[in-house]
């Protein structure tokens, strides 16, 4: 057991030397190499961060311009809806005057012709009127004559 213990000794004392370069190899990767390699994930994480950080706040931006559109949208097609409203209200409004201004004319065009007509009327009947009287003068001369004419 002594020469294995003797053995390991002599292999812990020839592996010395490889244990300081690898210390040395360490620190140096890590003084070279890891150091700068952590500094430049540090700043990619701080752009990928700032990127991402942009990104939502555009994208927000976008949403409030959206929602902004939206809303001129909506009152833009309220107040074309008001137009056309307030364009048919005229409209029925115009046509409603017509046919009240219609309905007068035909109003007055009938009780003209009812006025005409009643002086057809009268002036039928006093022409009748006349008629009569000197057709009943006529009648009552011709049947009064014959018997004059008898008498004689």
């Amino acid at each position: 057991m002594d020469a294995i213990l003797r053995q390991l000794g002599e292999l812990l004392l020839s592996s010395i030397p490889a244990i300081f370069g690898l210390l040395i190899v360490w620190a140096a990767y890590r003084q070279i190499v890891y150091t700068r390699l952590q500094q430049v994930l540090a700043e990619r994480q701080a752009l990928t961060e700032g990127a991402m950080q942009r990104a939502r706040e555009e994208i927000a931006e976008a949403e409030e311009r959206t929602a902004e559109y939206e809303r001129q949208v909506r009152e833009a097609r309220a107040q074309i809806f008001l137009a056309q409203e307030a364009h048919s209200r005229r409209t029925m409004e115009e046509r409603s005057q017509a046919l009240a201004e219609a309905r007068q004319k035909a109003d007055a065009m009938i009780k003209s012709a009812r006025a005409n007509l009643e002086q057809e009327v009268l002036s039928a009947r006093a022409v009748l009127s006349q008629q009569v009287e000197s057709l009943a003068n006529e009648i009552i001369e011709i049947v009064l004559r014959p018997a004059a004419v008898r008498g004689r």
